[in-house]
């Protein structure tokens, strides 16, 4: 079941195109991450399909209809990359509130343990750190036990133990049947939760296929080896990186760069041979 459809939408923004002519389906149980540098139009393609924005040209669908629509909202999560929570109210008051929205929201209780807010329970919203206020953003997308979540950086702001909780929760979500959509400048997040991988850059669909397929796309192995005194010249390394006492060649032909390592008589050791990293392929995808 196809839960969220873009057919060939665009988004102006007067002279400004943001989304150009994207199409991109999110089937159920699918947790996708989306990639982009800023300005490639993550944000404005997640605002068309949660019905904020309306698209310029061709056509968006959730749930089986318009994402405007409120019939379908019923079904949706969201949390924005900016969210505004009323300053005064109480962290239960407010998870109280959006509960009053559905028919059969998620326990108060439950919520609140599950994205590590039990402690705030009583605590108003304009004196929490930013991260705490994140993670109640981030909470709220899922009160109305909703099919599909779309996630804007969800993580900005977290420290390390509250970004792991974080993906703890989107796990169990997407274990039980849950569909998500996240974008993040965090290209770990994304390896880390992701099954599909959607590169976007200058409003366009740039690569989408799994996390595995999307780093094996642009054709790069990296081989890394210690060695003193630096590794000559060879043909087909793309580019060399030193890190430490670690040098990283970046070919399209693995086996032939090893074999002349061995054949210039280079004295390393510690050899490692692995596909590129996604954000290795980021880079690549999204060079201008």
């Amino acid at each position: 079941m196809i839960l969220a459809r873009a057919e060939k939408v665009s988004k102006r923004y007067g002279d400004t195109t943001a989304v150009d002519g994207v199409s991109l389906d999110v089937a159920a149980g699918e947790l996708v991450g989306l990639l982009g540098p800023n300005g490639a139009g993550k944000s404005t393609l997640v605002q068309l399909f949660t019905g904020q924005r309306r698209p310029t040209g061709g056509r968006v669908e959730l749930c089986g209809g318009d994402p405007r629509d409120p019939a379908h909202r019923r079904r949706l999560g969201v949390t924005p990359q900016e969210t505004g929570l009323p300053q005064t109210l109480r962290v239960g008051e407010v998870v109280d509130f959006v509960a009053r929205h559905y028919a059969d929201p998620l326990g108060r209780a439950e919520l609140l343990t599950r994205f590590g807010l039990d402690d705030l329970v009583r605590r108003q919203t304009g004196g929490l750190s930013g991260g705490q206020k994140r993670r109640l953003a981030v909470a709220l997308a899922f009160v109305g036990r909703p099919q599909i979540v779309f996630l804007d950086e969800p993580t900005t702001g977290l420290d390390v133990e509250a970004r792991r909780a974080l993906w703890d929760a989107v796990r169990a979500f997407h274990a039980d049947g849950g569909t998500v959509v996240l974008t993040s400048h965090y290209l770990e997040e994304i390896e880390a939760l992701a099954t599909r991988a959607v590169v976007v850059g200058g409003g366009r669909v740039l690569a989408d296929d799994t996390v595995d397929a999307v780093r094996g796309s642009v054709g790069r192995r990296r081989v890394s080896l210690t060695v003193a005194g630096g590794v000559p010249e060879l043909p087909g390394v793309l580019a060399v990186e030193t890190e430490g006492d670690r040098t990283h060649l970046y070919t399209a032909d693995a086996d032939r760069t090893v074999r002349d390592l061995v054949a210039a008589r280079v004295p390393f050791h510690d050899l490692e041979v692995r596909p590129t990293s996604l954000e290795e392929a980021f880079l690549t995808l999204t060079a201008v």
